[in-house]
Parts: structure tokens; sequence; C-alpha cells
């Protein structure tokens, strides 16, 4: 047993090593990319009041403080340098599925642990919702080293799903939680509903990414004749005819349009989207995506 508990102990510190070479990349990409503005002088924050000096700008001047005072007072803002990044994570029974050795669940965890090392190389506030068929978990962005080594845990966990998906409470969620201009990283397989309009308050407020995990499988299926599938969350089950060339086409042509709209209705909604294979190098295509977001 204590062999086996060392084993693990190891190879969990073999990922963490890993993860953390990977977020430096990100981290530089999160900081100098497409983004660089939201951390950088993103905005001011009014700081308090002081008398009014000769040559000061007179649309400074706090009218109500002034009157209340008798003399003149302006206002004195600073400029805010910190980003604070919120991550949204779907942990809904449809993420647990995929068709090679790497679920959608899996992905979607390796990209919340890389986007929170990340968000500590560059000392920004981070914090998540993690939802399935209920909230089972919340925090607004916090800094620090130990924020986000218990965030990590949390998404290491193992955890039982309700069924059922609440990405559209977990939207609003967000948005009732978050205080002030944030980067929203919105990570699930969106199959579901009732998503777009909390998607859209959240981006009249904030910057949202939409991260859409997505499988080979979703685009091709083998040809291994007829095969049962079952849906997860409800319990249905059918026989798909995978030997069927017309199939295959149907299946592969639909698959295309819903991610078409999906892309279309993020873009309306003022989200970024952006889709992320389980088979690719999650390190290497967020990055990328950070730094040019070429695929938008």
């Amino acid at each position: 047993m204590n062999h086996r508990n060392n084993q693990d102990r190891n190879e969990l510190a073999k990922r963490a090593a890993l993860l953390h070479l990977s977020s430096l990349s990100l981290a530089n990409g999160m900081k100098s990319g497409s983004f660089k503005s939201l951390y950088h002088g993103q905005g001011v924050e009014f700081s308090g009041v002081r008398d009014y000096l000769i040559g000061d700008d007179i649309r400074a001047i706090d009218w109500n403080v002034t009157a209340r005072m008798g003399k003149p007072y302006v206002k004195m803002f600073e400029e805010e340098h910190e980003l604070n990044v919120f991550i949204v994570a779907d942990r809904s029974l449809s993420m647990n599925t995929g068709a090679e050795k790497r679920s959608r669940l899996e992905t979607a965890m390796e990209c919340c642990a890389l986007l929170t090392l990340a968000s500590l190389q560059n000392s920004s506030p981070v914090g998540a919702v993690l939802f399935d068929g209920e909230i089972s978990f919340s925090t607004a962005p916090k800094g620090g080293k130990n924020h986000a080594l218990s965030l990590l845990s949390k998404f290491e966990e193992e955890f039982n799903p309700k069924n059922g998906s609440y990405l559209d409470n977990a939207l609003q969620g967000a948005g009732k939680l978050l205080k002030k201009r944030t980067l929203v990283l919105v990570i699930s397989d969106f199959r579901t509903e009732g998503w777009e309009h909390p998607l859209a308050y959240l981006a009249q407020h904030h910057d949202v990414v939409a991260i859409r995990i997505t499988d080979p499988m979703d685009e091709e299926l083998p040809d291994t004749g007829s095969i049962p599938f079952i849906d997860v969350e409800t319990g249905y089950q059918c026989v798909l005819p995978t030997s069927s060339v017309p199939f295959r086409k149907v299946w592969r042509e639909d698959n295309k349009m819903r991610v078409d709209l999906w892309k279309k209705e993020c873009i309306k909604r003022g989200a970024f989207p952006f889709c992320l294979n389980t088979q690719s190098d999650v390190a290497v295509e967020l990055t990328r995506f950070f730094a040019g977001r070429s695929s938008i």
C-alpha cells in the first residue's frame, strides 16, 4: 500500500512539474497576446479626493464633495495593473466521454490547471466555479500560491456528478460574483440549453472566452459496423450504423453545422469562441490562442 501511495505521489509530482513548465509559455501568451491590454492599464479605479490645485483639470472636480466642504476638491484615480481571471468549468456527465485515451473532462481539468498556474505566474487573482447538475464549488478571484494550490486540488479531486448541466446558472452566478472587469474562461462541451442570454450578460461586463471541448468522434465515426450508443445524461440508447457511408457523412455534416452555429452564437453574444480537442496539446493550443486568437 505504501509503495502504491509513493507511486501516486511521484506521478502527481511529475504531472505538477510538467504543468508548471507548460504554464510558463501560456502565461507569456496571456500577457503579450491579444488580451495584453487587460493586464496593463485596463482601467482606472477611484482612490479618493484631494484639494484642488491651480492647473488641475476642472473635469476632475468632485462637485458633491466640493459642495459639502465649501471649497474645490478633485477626484484621484489609480491605474489598475492586475487582471482577475475566472474559470467556469463543466464537470457534467456528458463531459466524461471521449473516444481515445483522454476524456473531455480530463482535457477540461488540465485546461483549468494550466490557466490557474499561468495566472499565478502573472500574479493575477484567479477564481472558479465548477458545476454539473448543480454548482459544486465556487470561489471569487484571489491571489497567492496557497489559493492556486487549493484550486488545483479541486480540479484533481474525484466526484460523483449529478445529472444535467447548470451552465446557465454558473454563468449567472459568475456575473454576480465578479466585482471588476475579469477575463472569464467558460470550459464546457456546451451540450445544454439556456446558456446564451447569461453568456451575453457576462460578456457585457467582462472579456469572455468560450472554450468548447471536442473529441475526434464528434467529427468522424469509425467504420466498425452497428455499434450501441448511450446518452449518459438521459440513459437513451440506440444502435448506429457506422459502416454506412451516408450515415457517417450526415454525422460529420451535422457536427460541423452545430459547431458553426455555436461559434456564431458566441460571437453574437460578445464572447470569443475556441474549440479544444481532447487529442490536442492543451498548453500549445491555449498559448496559440492567447498569442493571436488565430482560431476565431
